[in-house]
């Protein structure tokens, strides 16, 4: 669990990325942001790569609940991943900064420990998806002439799409009512 310092670290580093990119994520101006100095970012966490670590592991935990509300929800698979799109779409919302955080998997790739922490998440959430479509699929709830595989890549580049493309444009539209517009397109695709 981290401490309230660390906490502000992570959402400063967040903010920093959002904002400014990755390259501007430096301990010395996340020391400036902040207020504090070099060495007391450094008691904190021993490097950059182990606060984007501290970053991801959030985002890891975020996932993990997310998943297990959607394996055990109560309702149809259509219903259950309706909430958890509505969970990711309130997340953004309230939280943009987030996105270019969680979307930009390319900001990772070049240290090892980071990809392998991102790929994990993204398989984390695509198996949660893949495993909830087959049991519709089982349940006779969702059609099952396209695997549950392609239904899975479907689901997640839509919501993913979707998100990025609001970032994108500085958040001009309502994105809870883009994410109804998108959910009610996608049902028509999952629906048996």
């Amino acid at each position: 669990m981290l401490t309230k310092r660390q906490l502000e670290i992570v959402d400063k580093s967040i903010e920093i990325i959002a904002f400014k990119g990755i390259q501007k994520l430096t301990i010395k101006n996340l020391s400036k942001e902040i207020g504090i100095s070099e060495p007391a970012i450094y008691r904190h966490f021993k490097s950059k790569t182990d606060i984007l670590l501290a970053i991801l592991k959030n985002f890891e935990e975020m996932t993990s609940d997310m998943n297990k509300a959607l394996k055990e929800g109560k309702g149809t698979v259509i219903v259950r991943i309706e909430k958890m799109f509505f969970k990711i779409i309130e997340i953004f919302s309230k939280e943009p900064s987030h996105i270019s955080v969680v979307f930009s998997e390319e900001i990772f790739k070049n240290e090892e420990v980071l990809k392998n922490r991102i790929v994990h998440i993204m398989n984390m959430k695509i198996n949660a998806i893949e495993d909830v479509l087959f049991e519709g699929q089982n349940k006779g709830e969702i059609r099952k002439d396209i695997d549950h595989k392609t239904l899975a890549l479907i689901v997640v580049g839509a919501l993913r799409y979707m998100v990025k493309h609001w970032d994108l444009r500085n958040q001009h539209e309502n994105l809870r009512q883009e994410g109804r517009r998108l959910i009610k397109g996608l049902n028509l695709i999952l629906e048996k």
